[in-house]
């Protein structure tokens, strides 16, 4: 078997954090609350995985499908753990990142368009592994997705018309 050439090669997906109607952006605050040593595992993750993989991702232990759409990327290594298994390169940020130990993050997202990965929220399970805790953080991730849905249809209805589209869109 051949090595793939340059064309053949697969597509790397974009990641692209949600903005919502009000302008904040739930990915981006889940991620300002976690410690940088979780912060790194999972911007490892996301480069070395889901950028990498996207999709095909589904069903493994690193994306399960909720349904409607909504996938839950889940994140339980380290950065050198993940960097160690997928072969990327280690990042200077992982020497730095102070408290190691257990990582257990959770990431709400939405494959859409040519091969876009909307990162709609997230949580850390490790401070909060309830059932409780979780189905809320899931039903928060459903609105938002929801919220996606009605910016394309109105992005999509303005362009029919030949206006500009209200609220934020992509």
């Amino acid at each position: 078997m051949s090595k793939p050439t340059r064309a053949e090669e697969p597509q790397e997906w974009h990641l692209e954090v949600f903005t919502a109607d009000d302008r904040s952006q739930p990915f981006t605050a889940f991620l300002e609350k976690i410690d940088d040593f979780k912060a790194v595992a999972l911007d490892t993750a996301l480069r070395l995985l889901l950028a990498k993989h996207g999709i095909a991702l589904a069903g493994s232990e690193w994306l399960k499908p909720l349904g409607e759409g909504l996938h839950e990327f889940r994140v339980r290594h380290t950065a050198d753990e993940i960097a160690r298994m997928f072969g990327g390169e280690q990042d200077d940020k992982v020497a730095a990142a102070a408290s190691p130990g257990a990582v257990l993050l959770r990431t709400f997202v939405h494959f859409h368009g040519r091969r876009i990965v909307l990162l709609l929220a997230g949580y850390d399970k490790g401070t909060d592994p309830s059932k409780r805790t979780q189905q809320k953080e899931i039903a928060a991730a459903r609105k938002l997705l929801k919220e996606f849905q009605g910016q394309q249809a109105r992005a999509q209805k303005a362009e029919k018309g030949g206006r500009p589209p209200t609220g934020r869109g992509r």
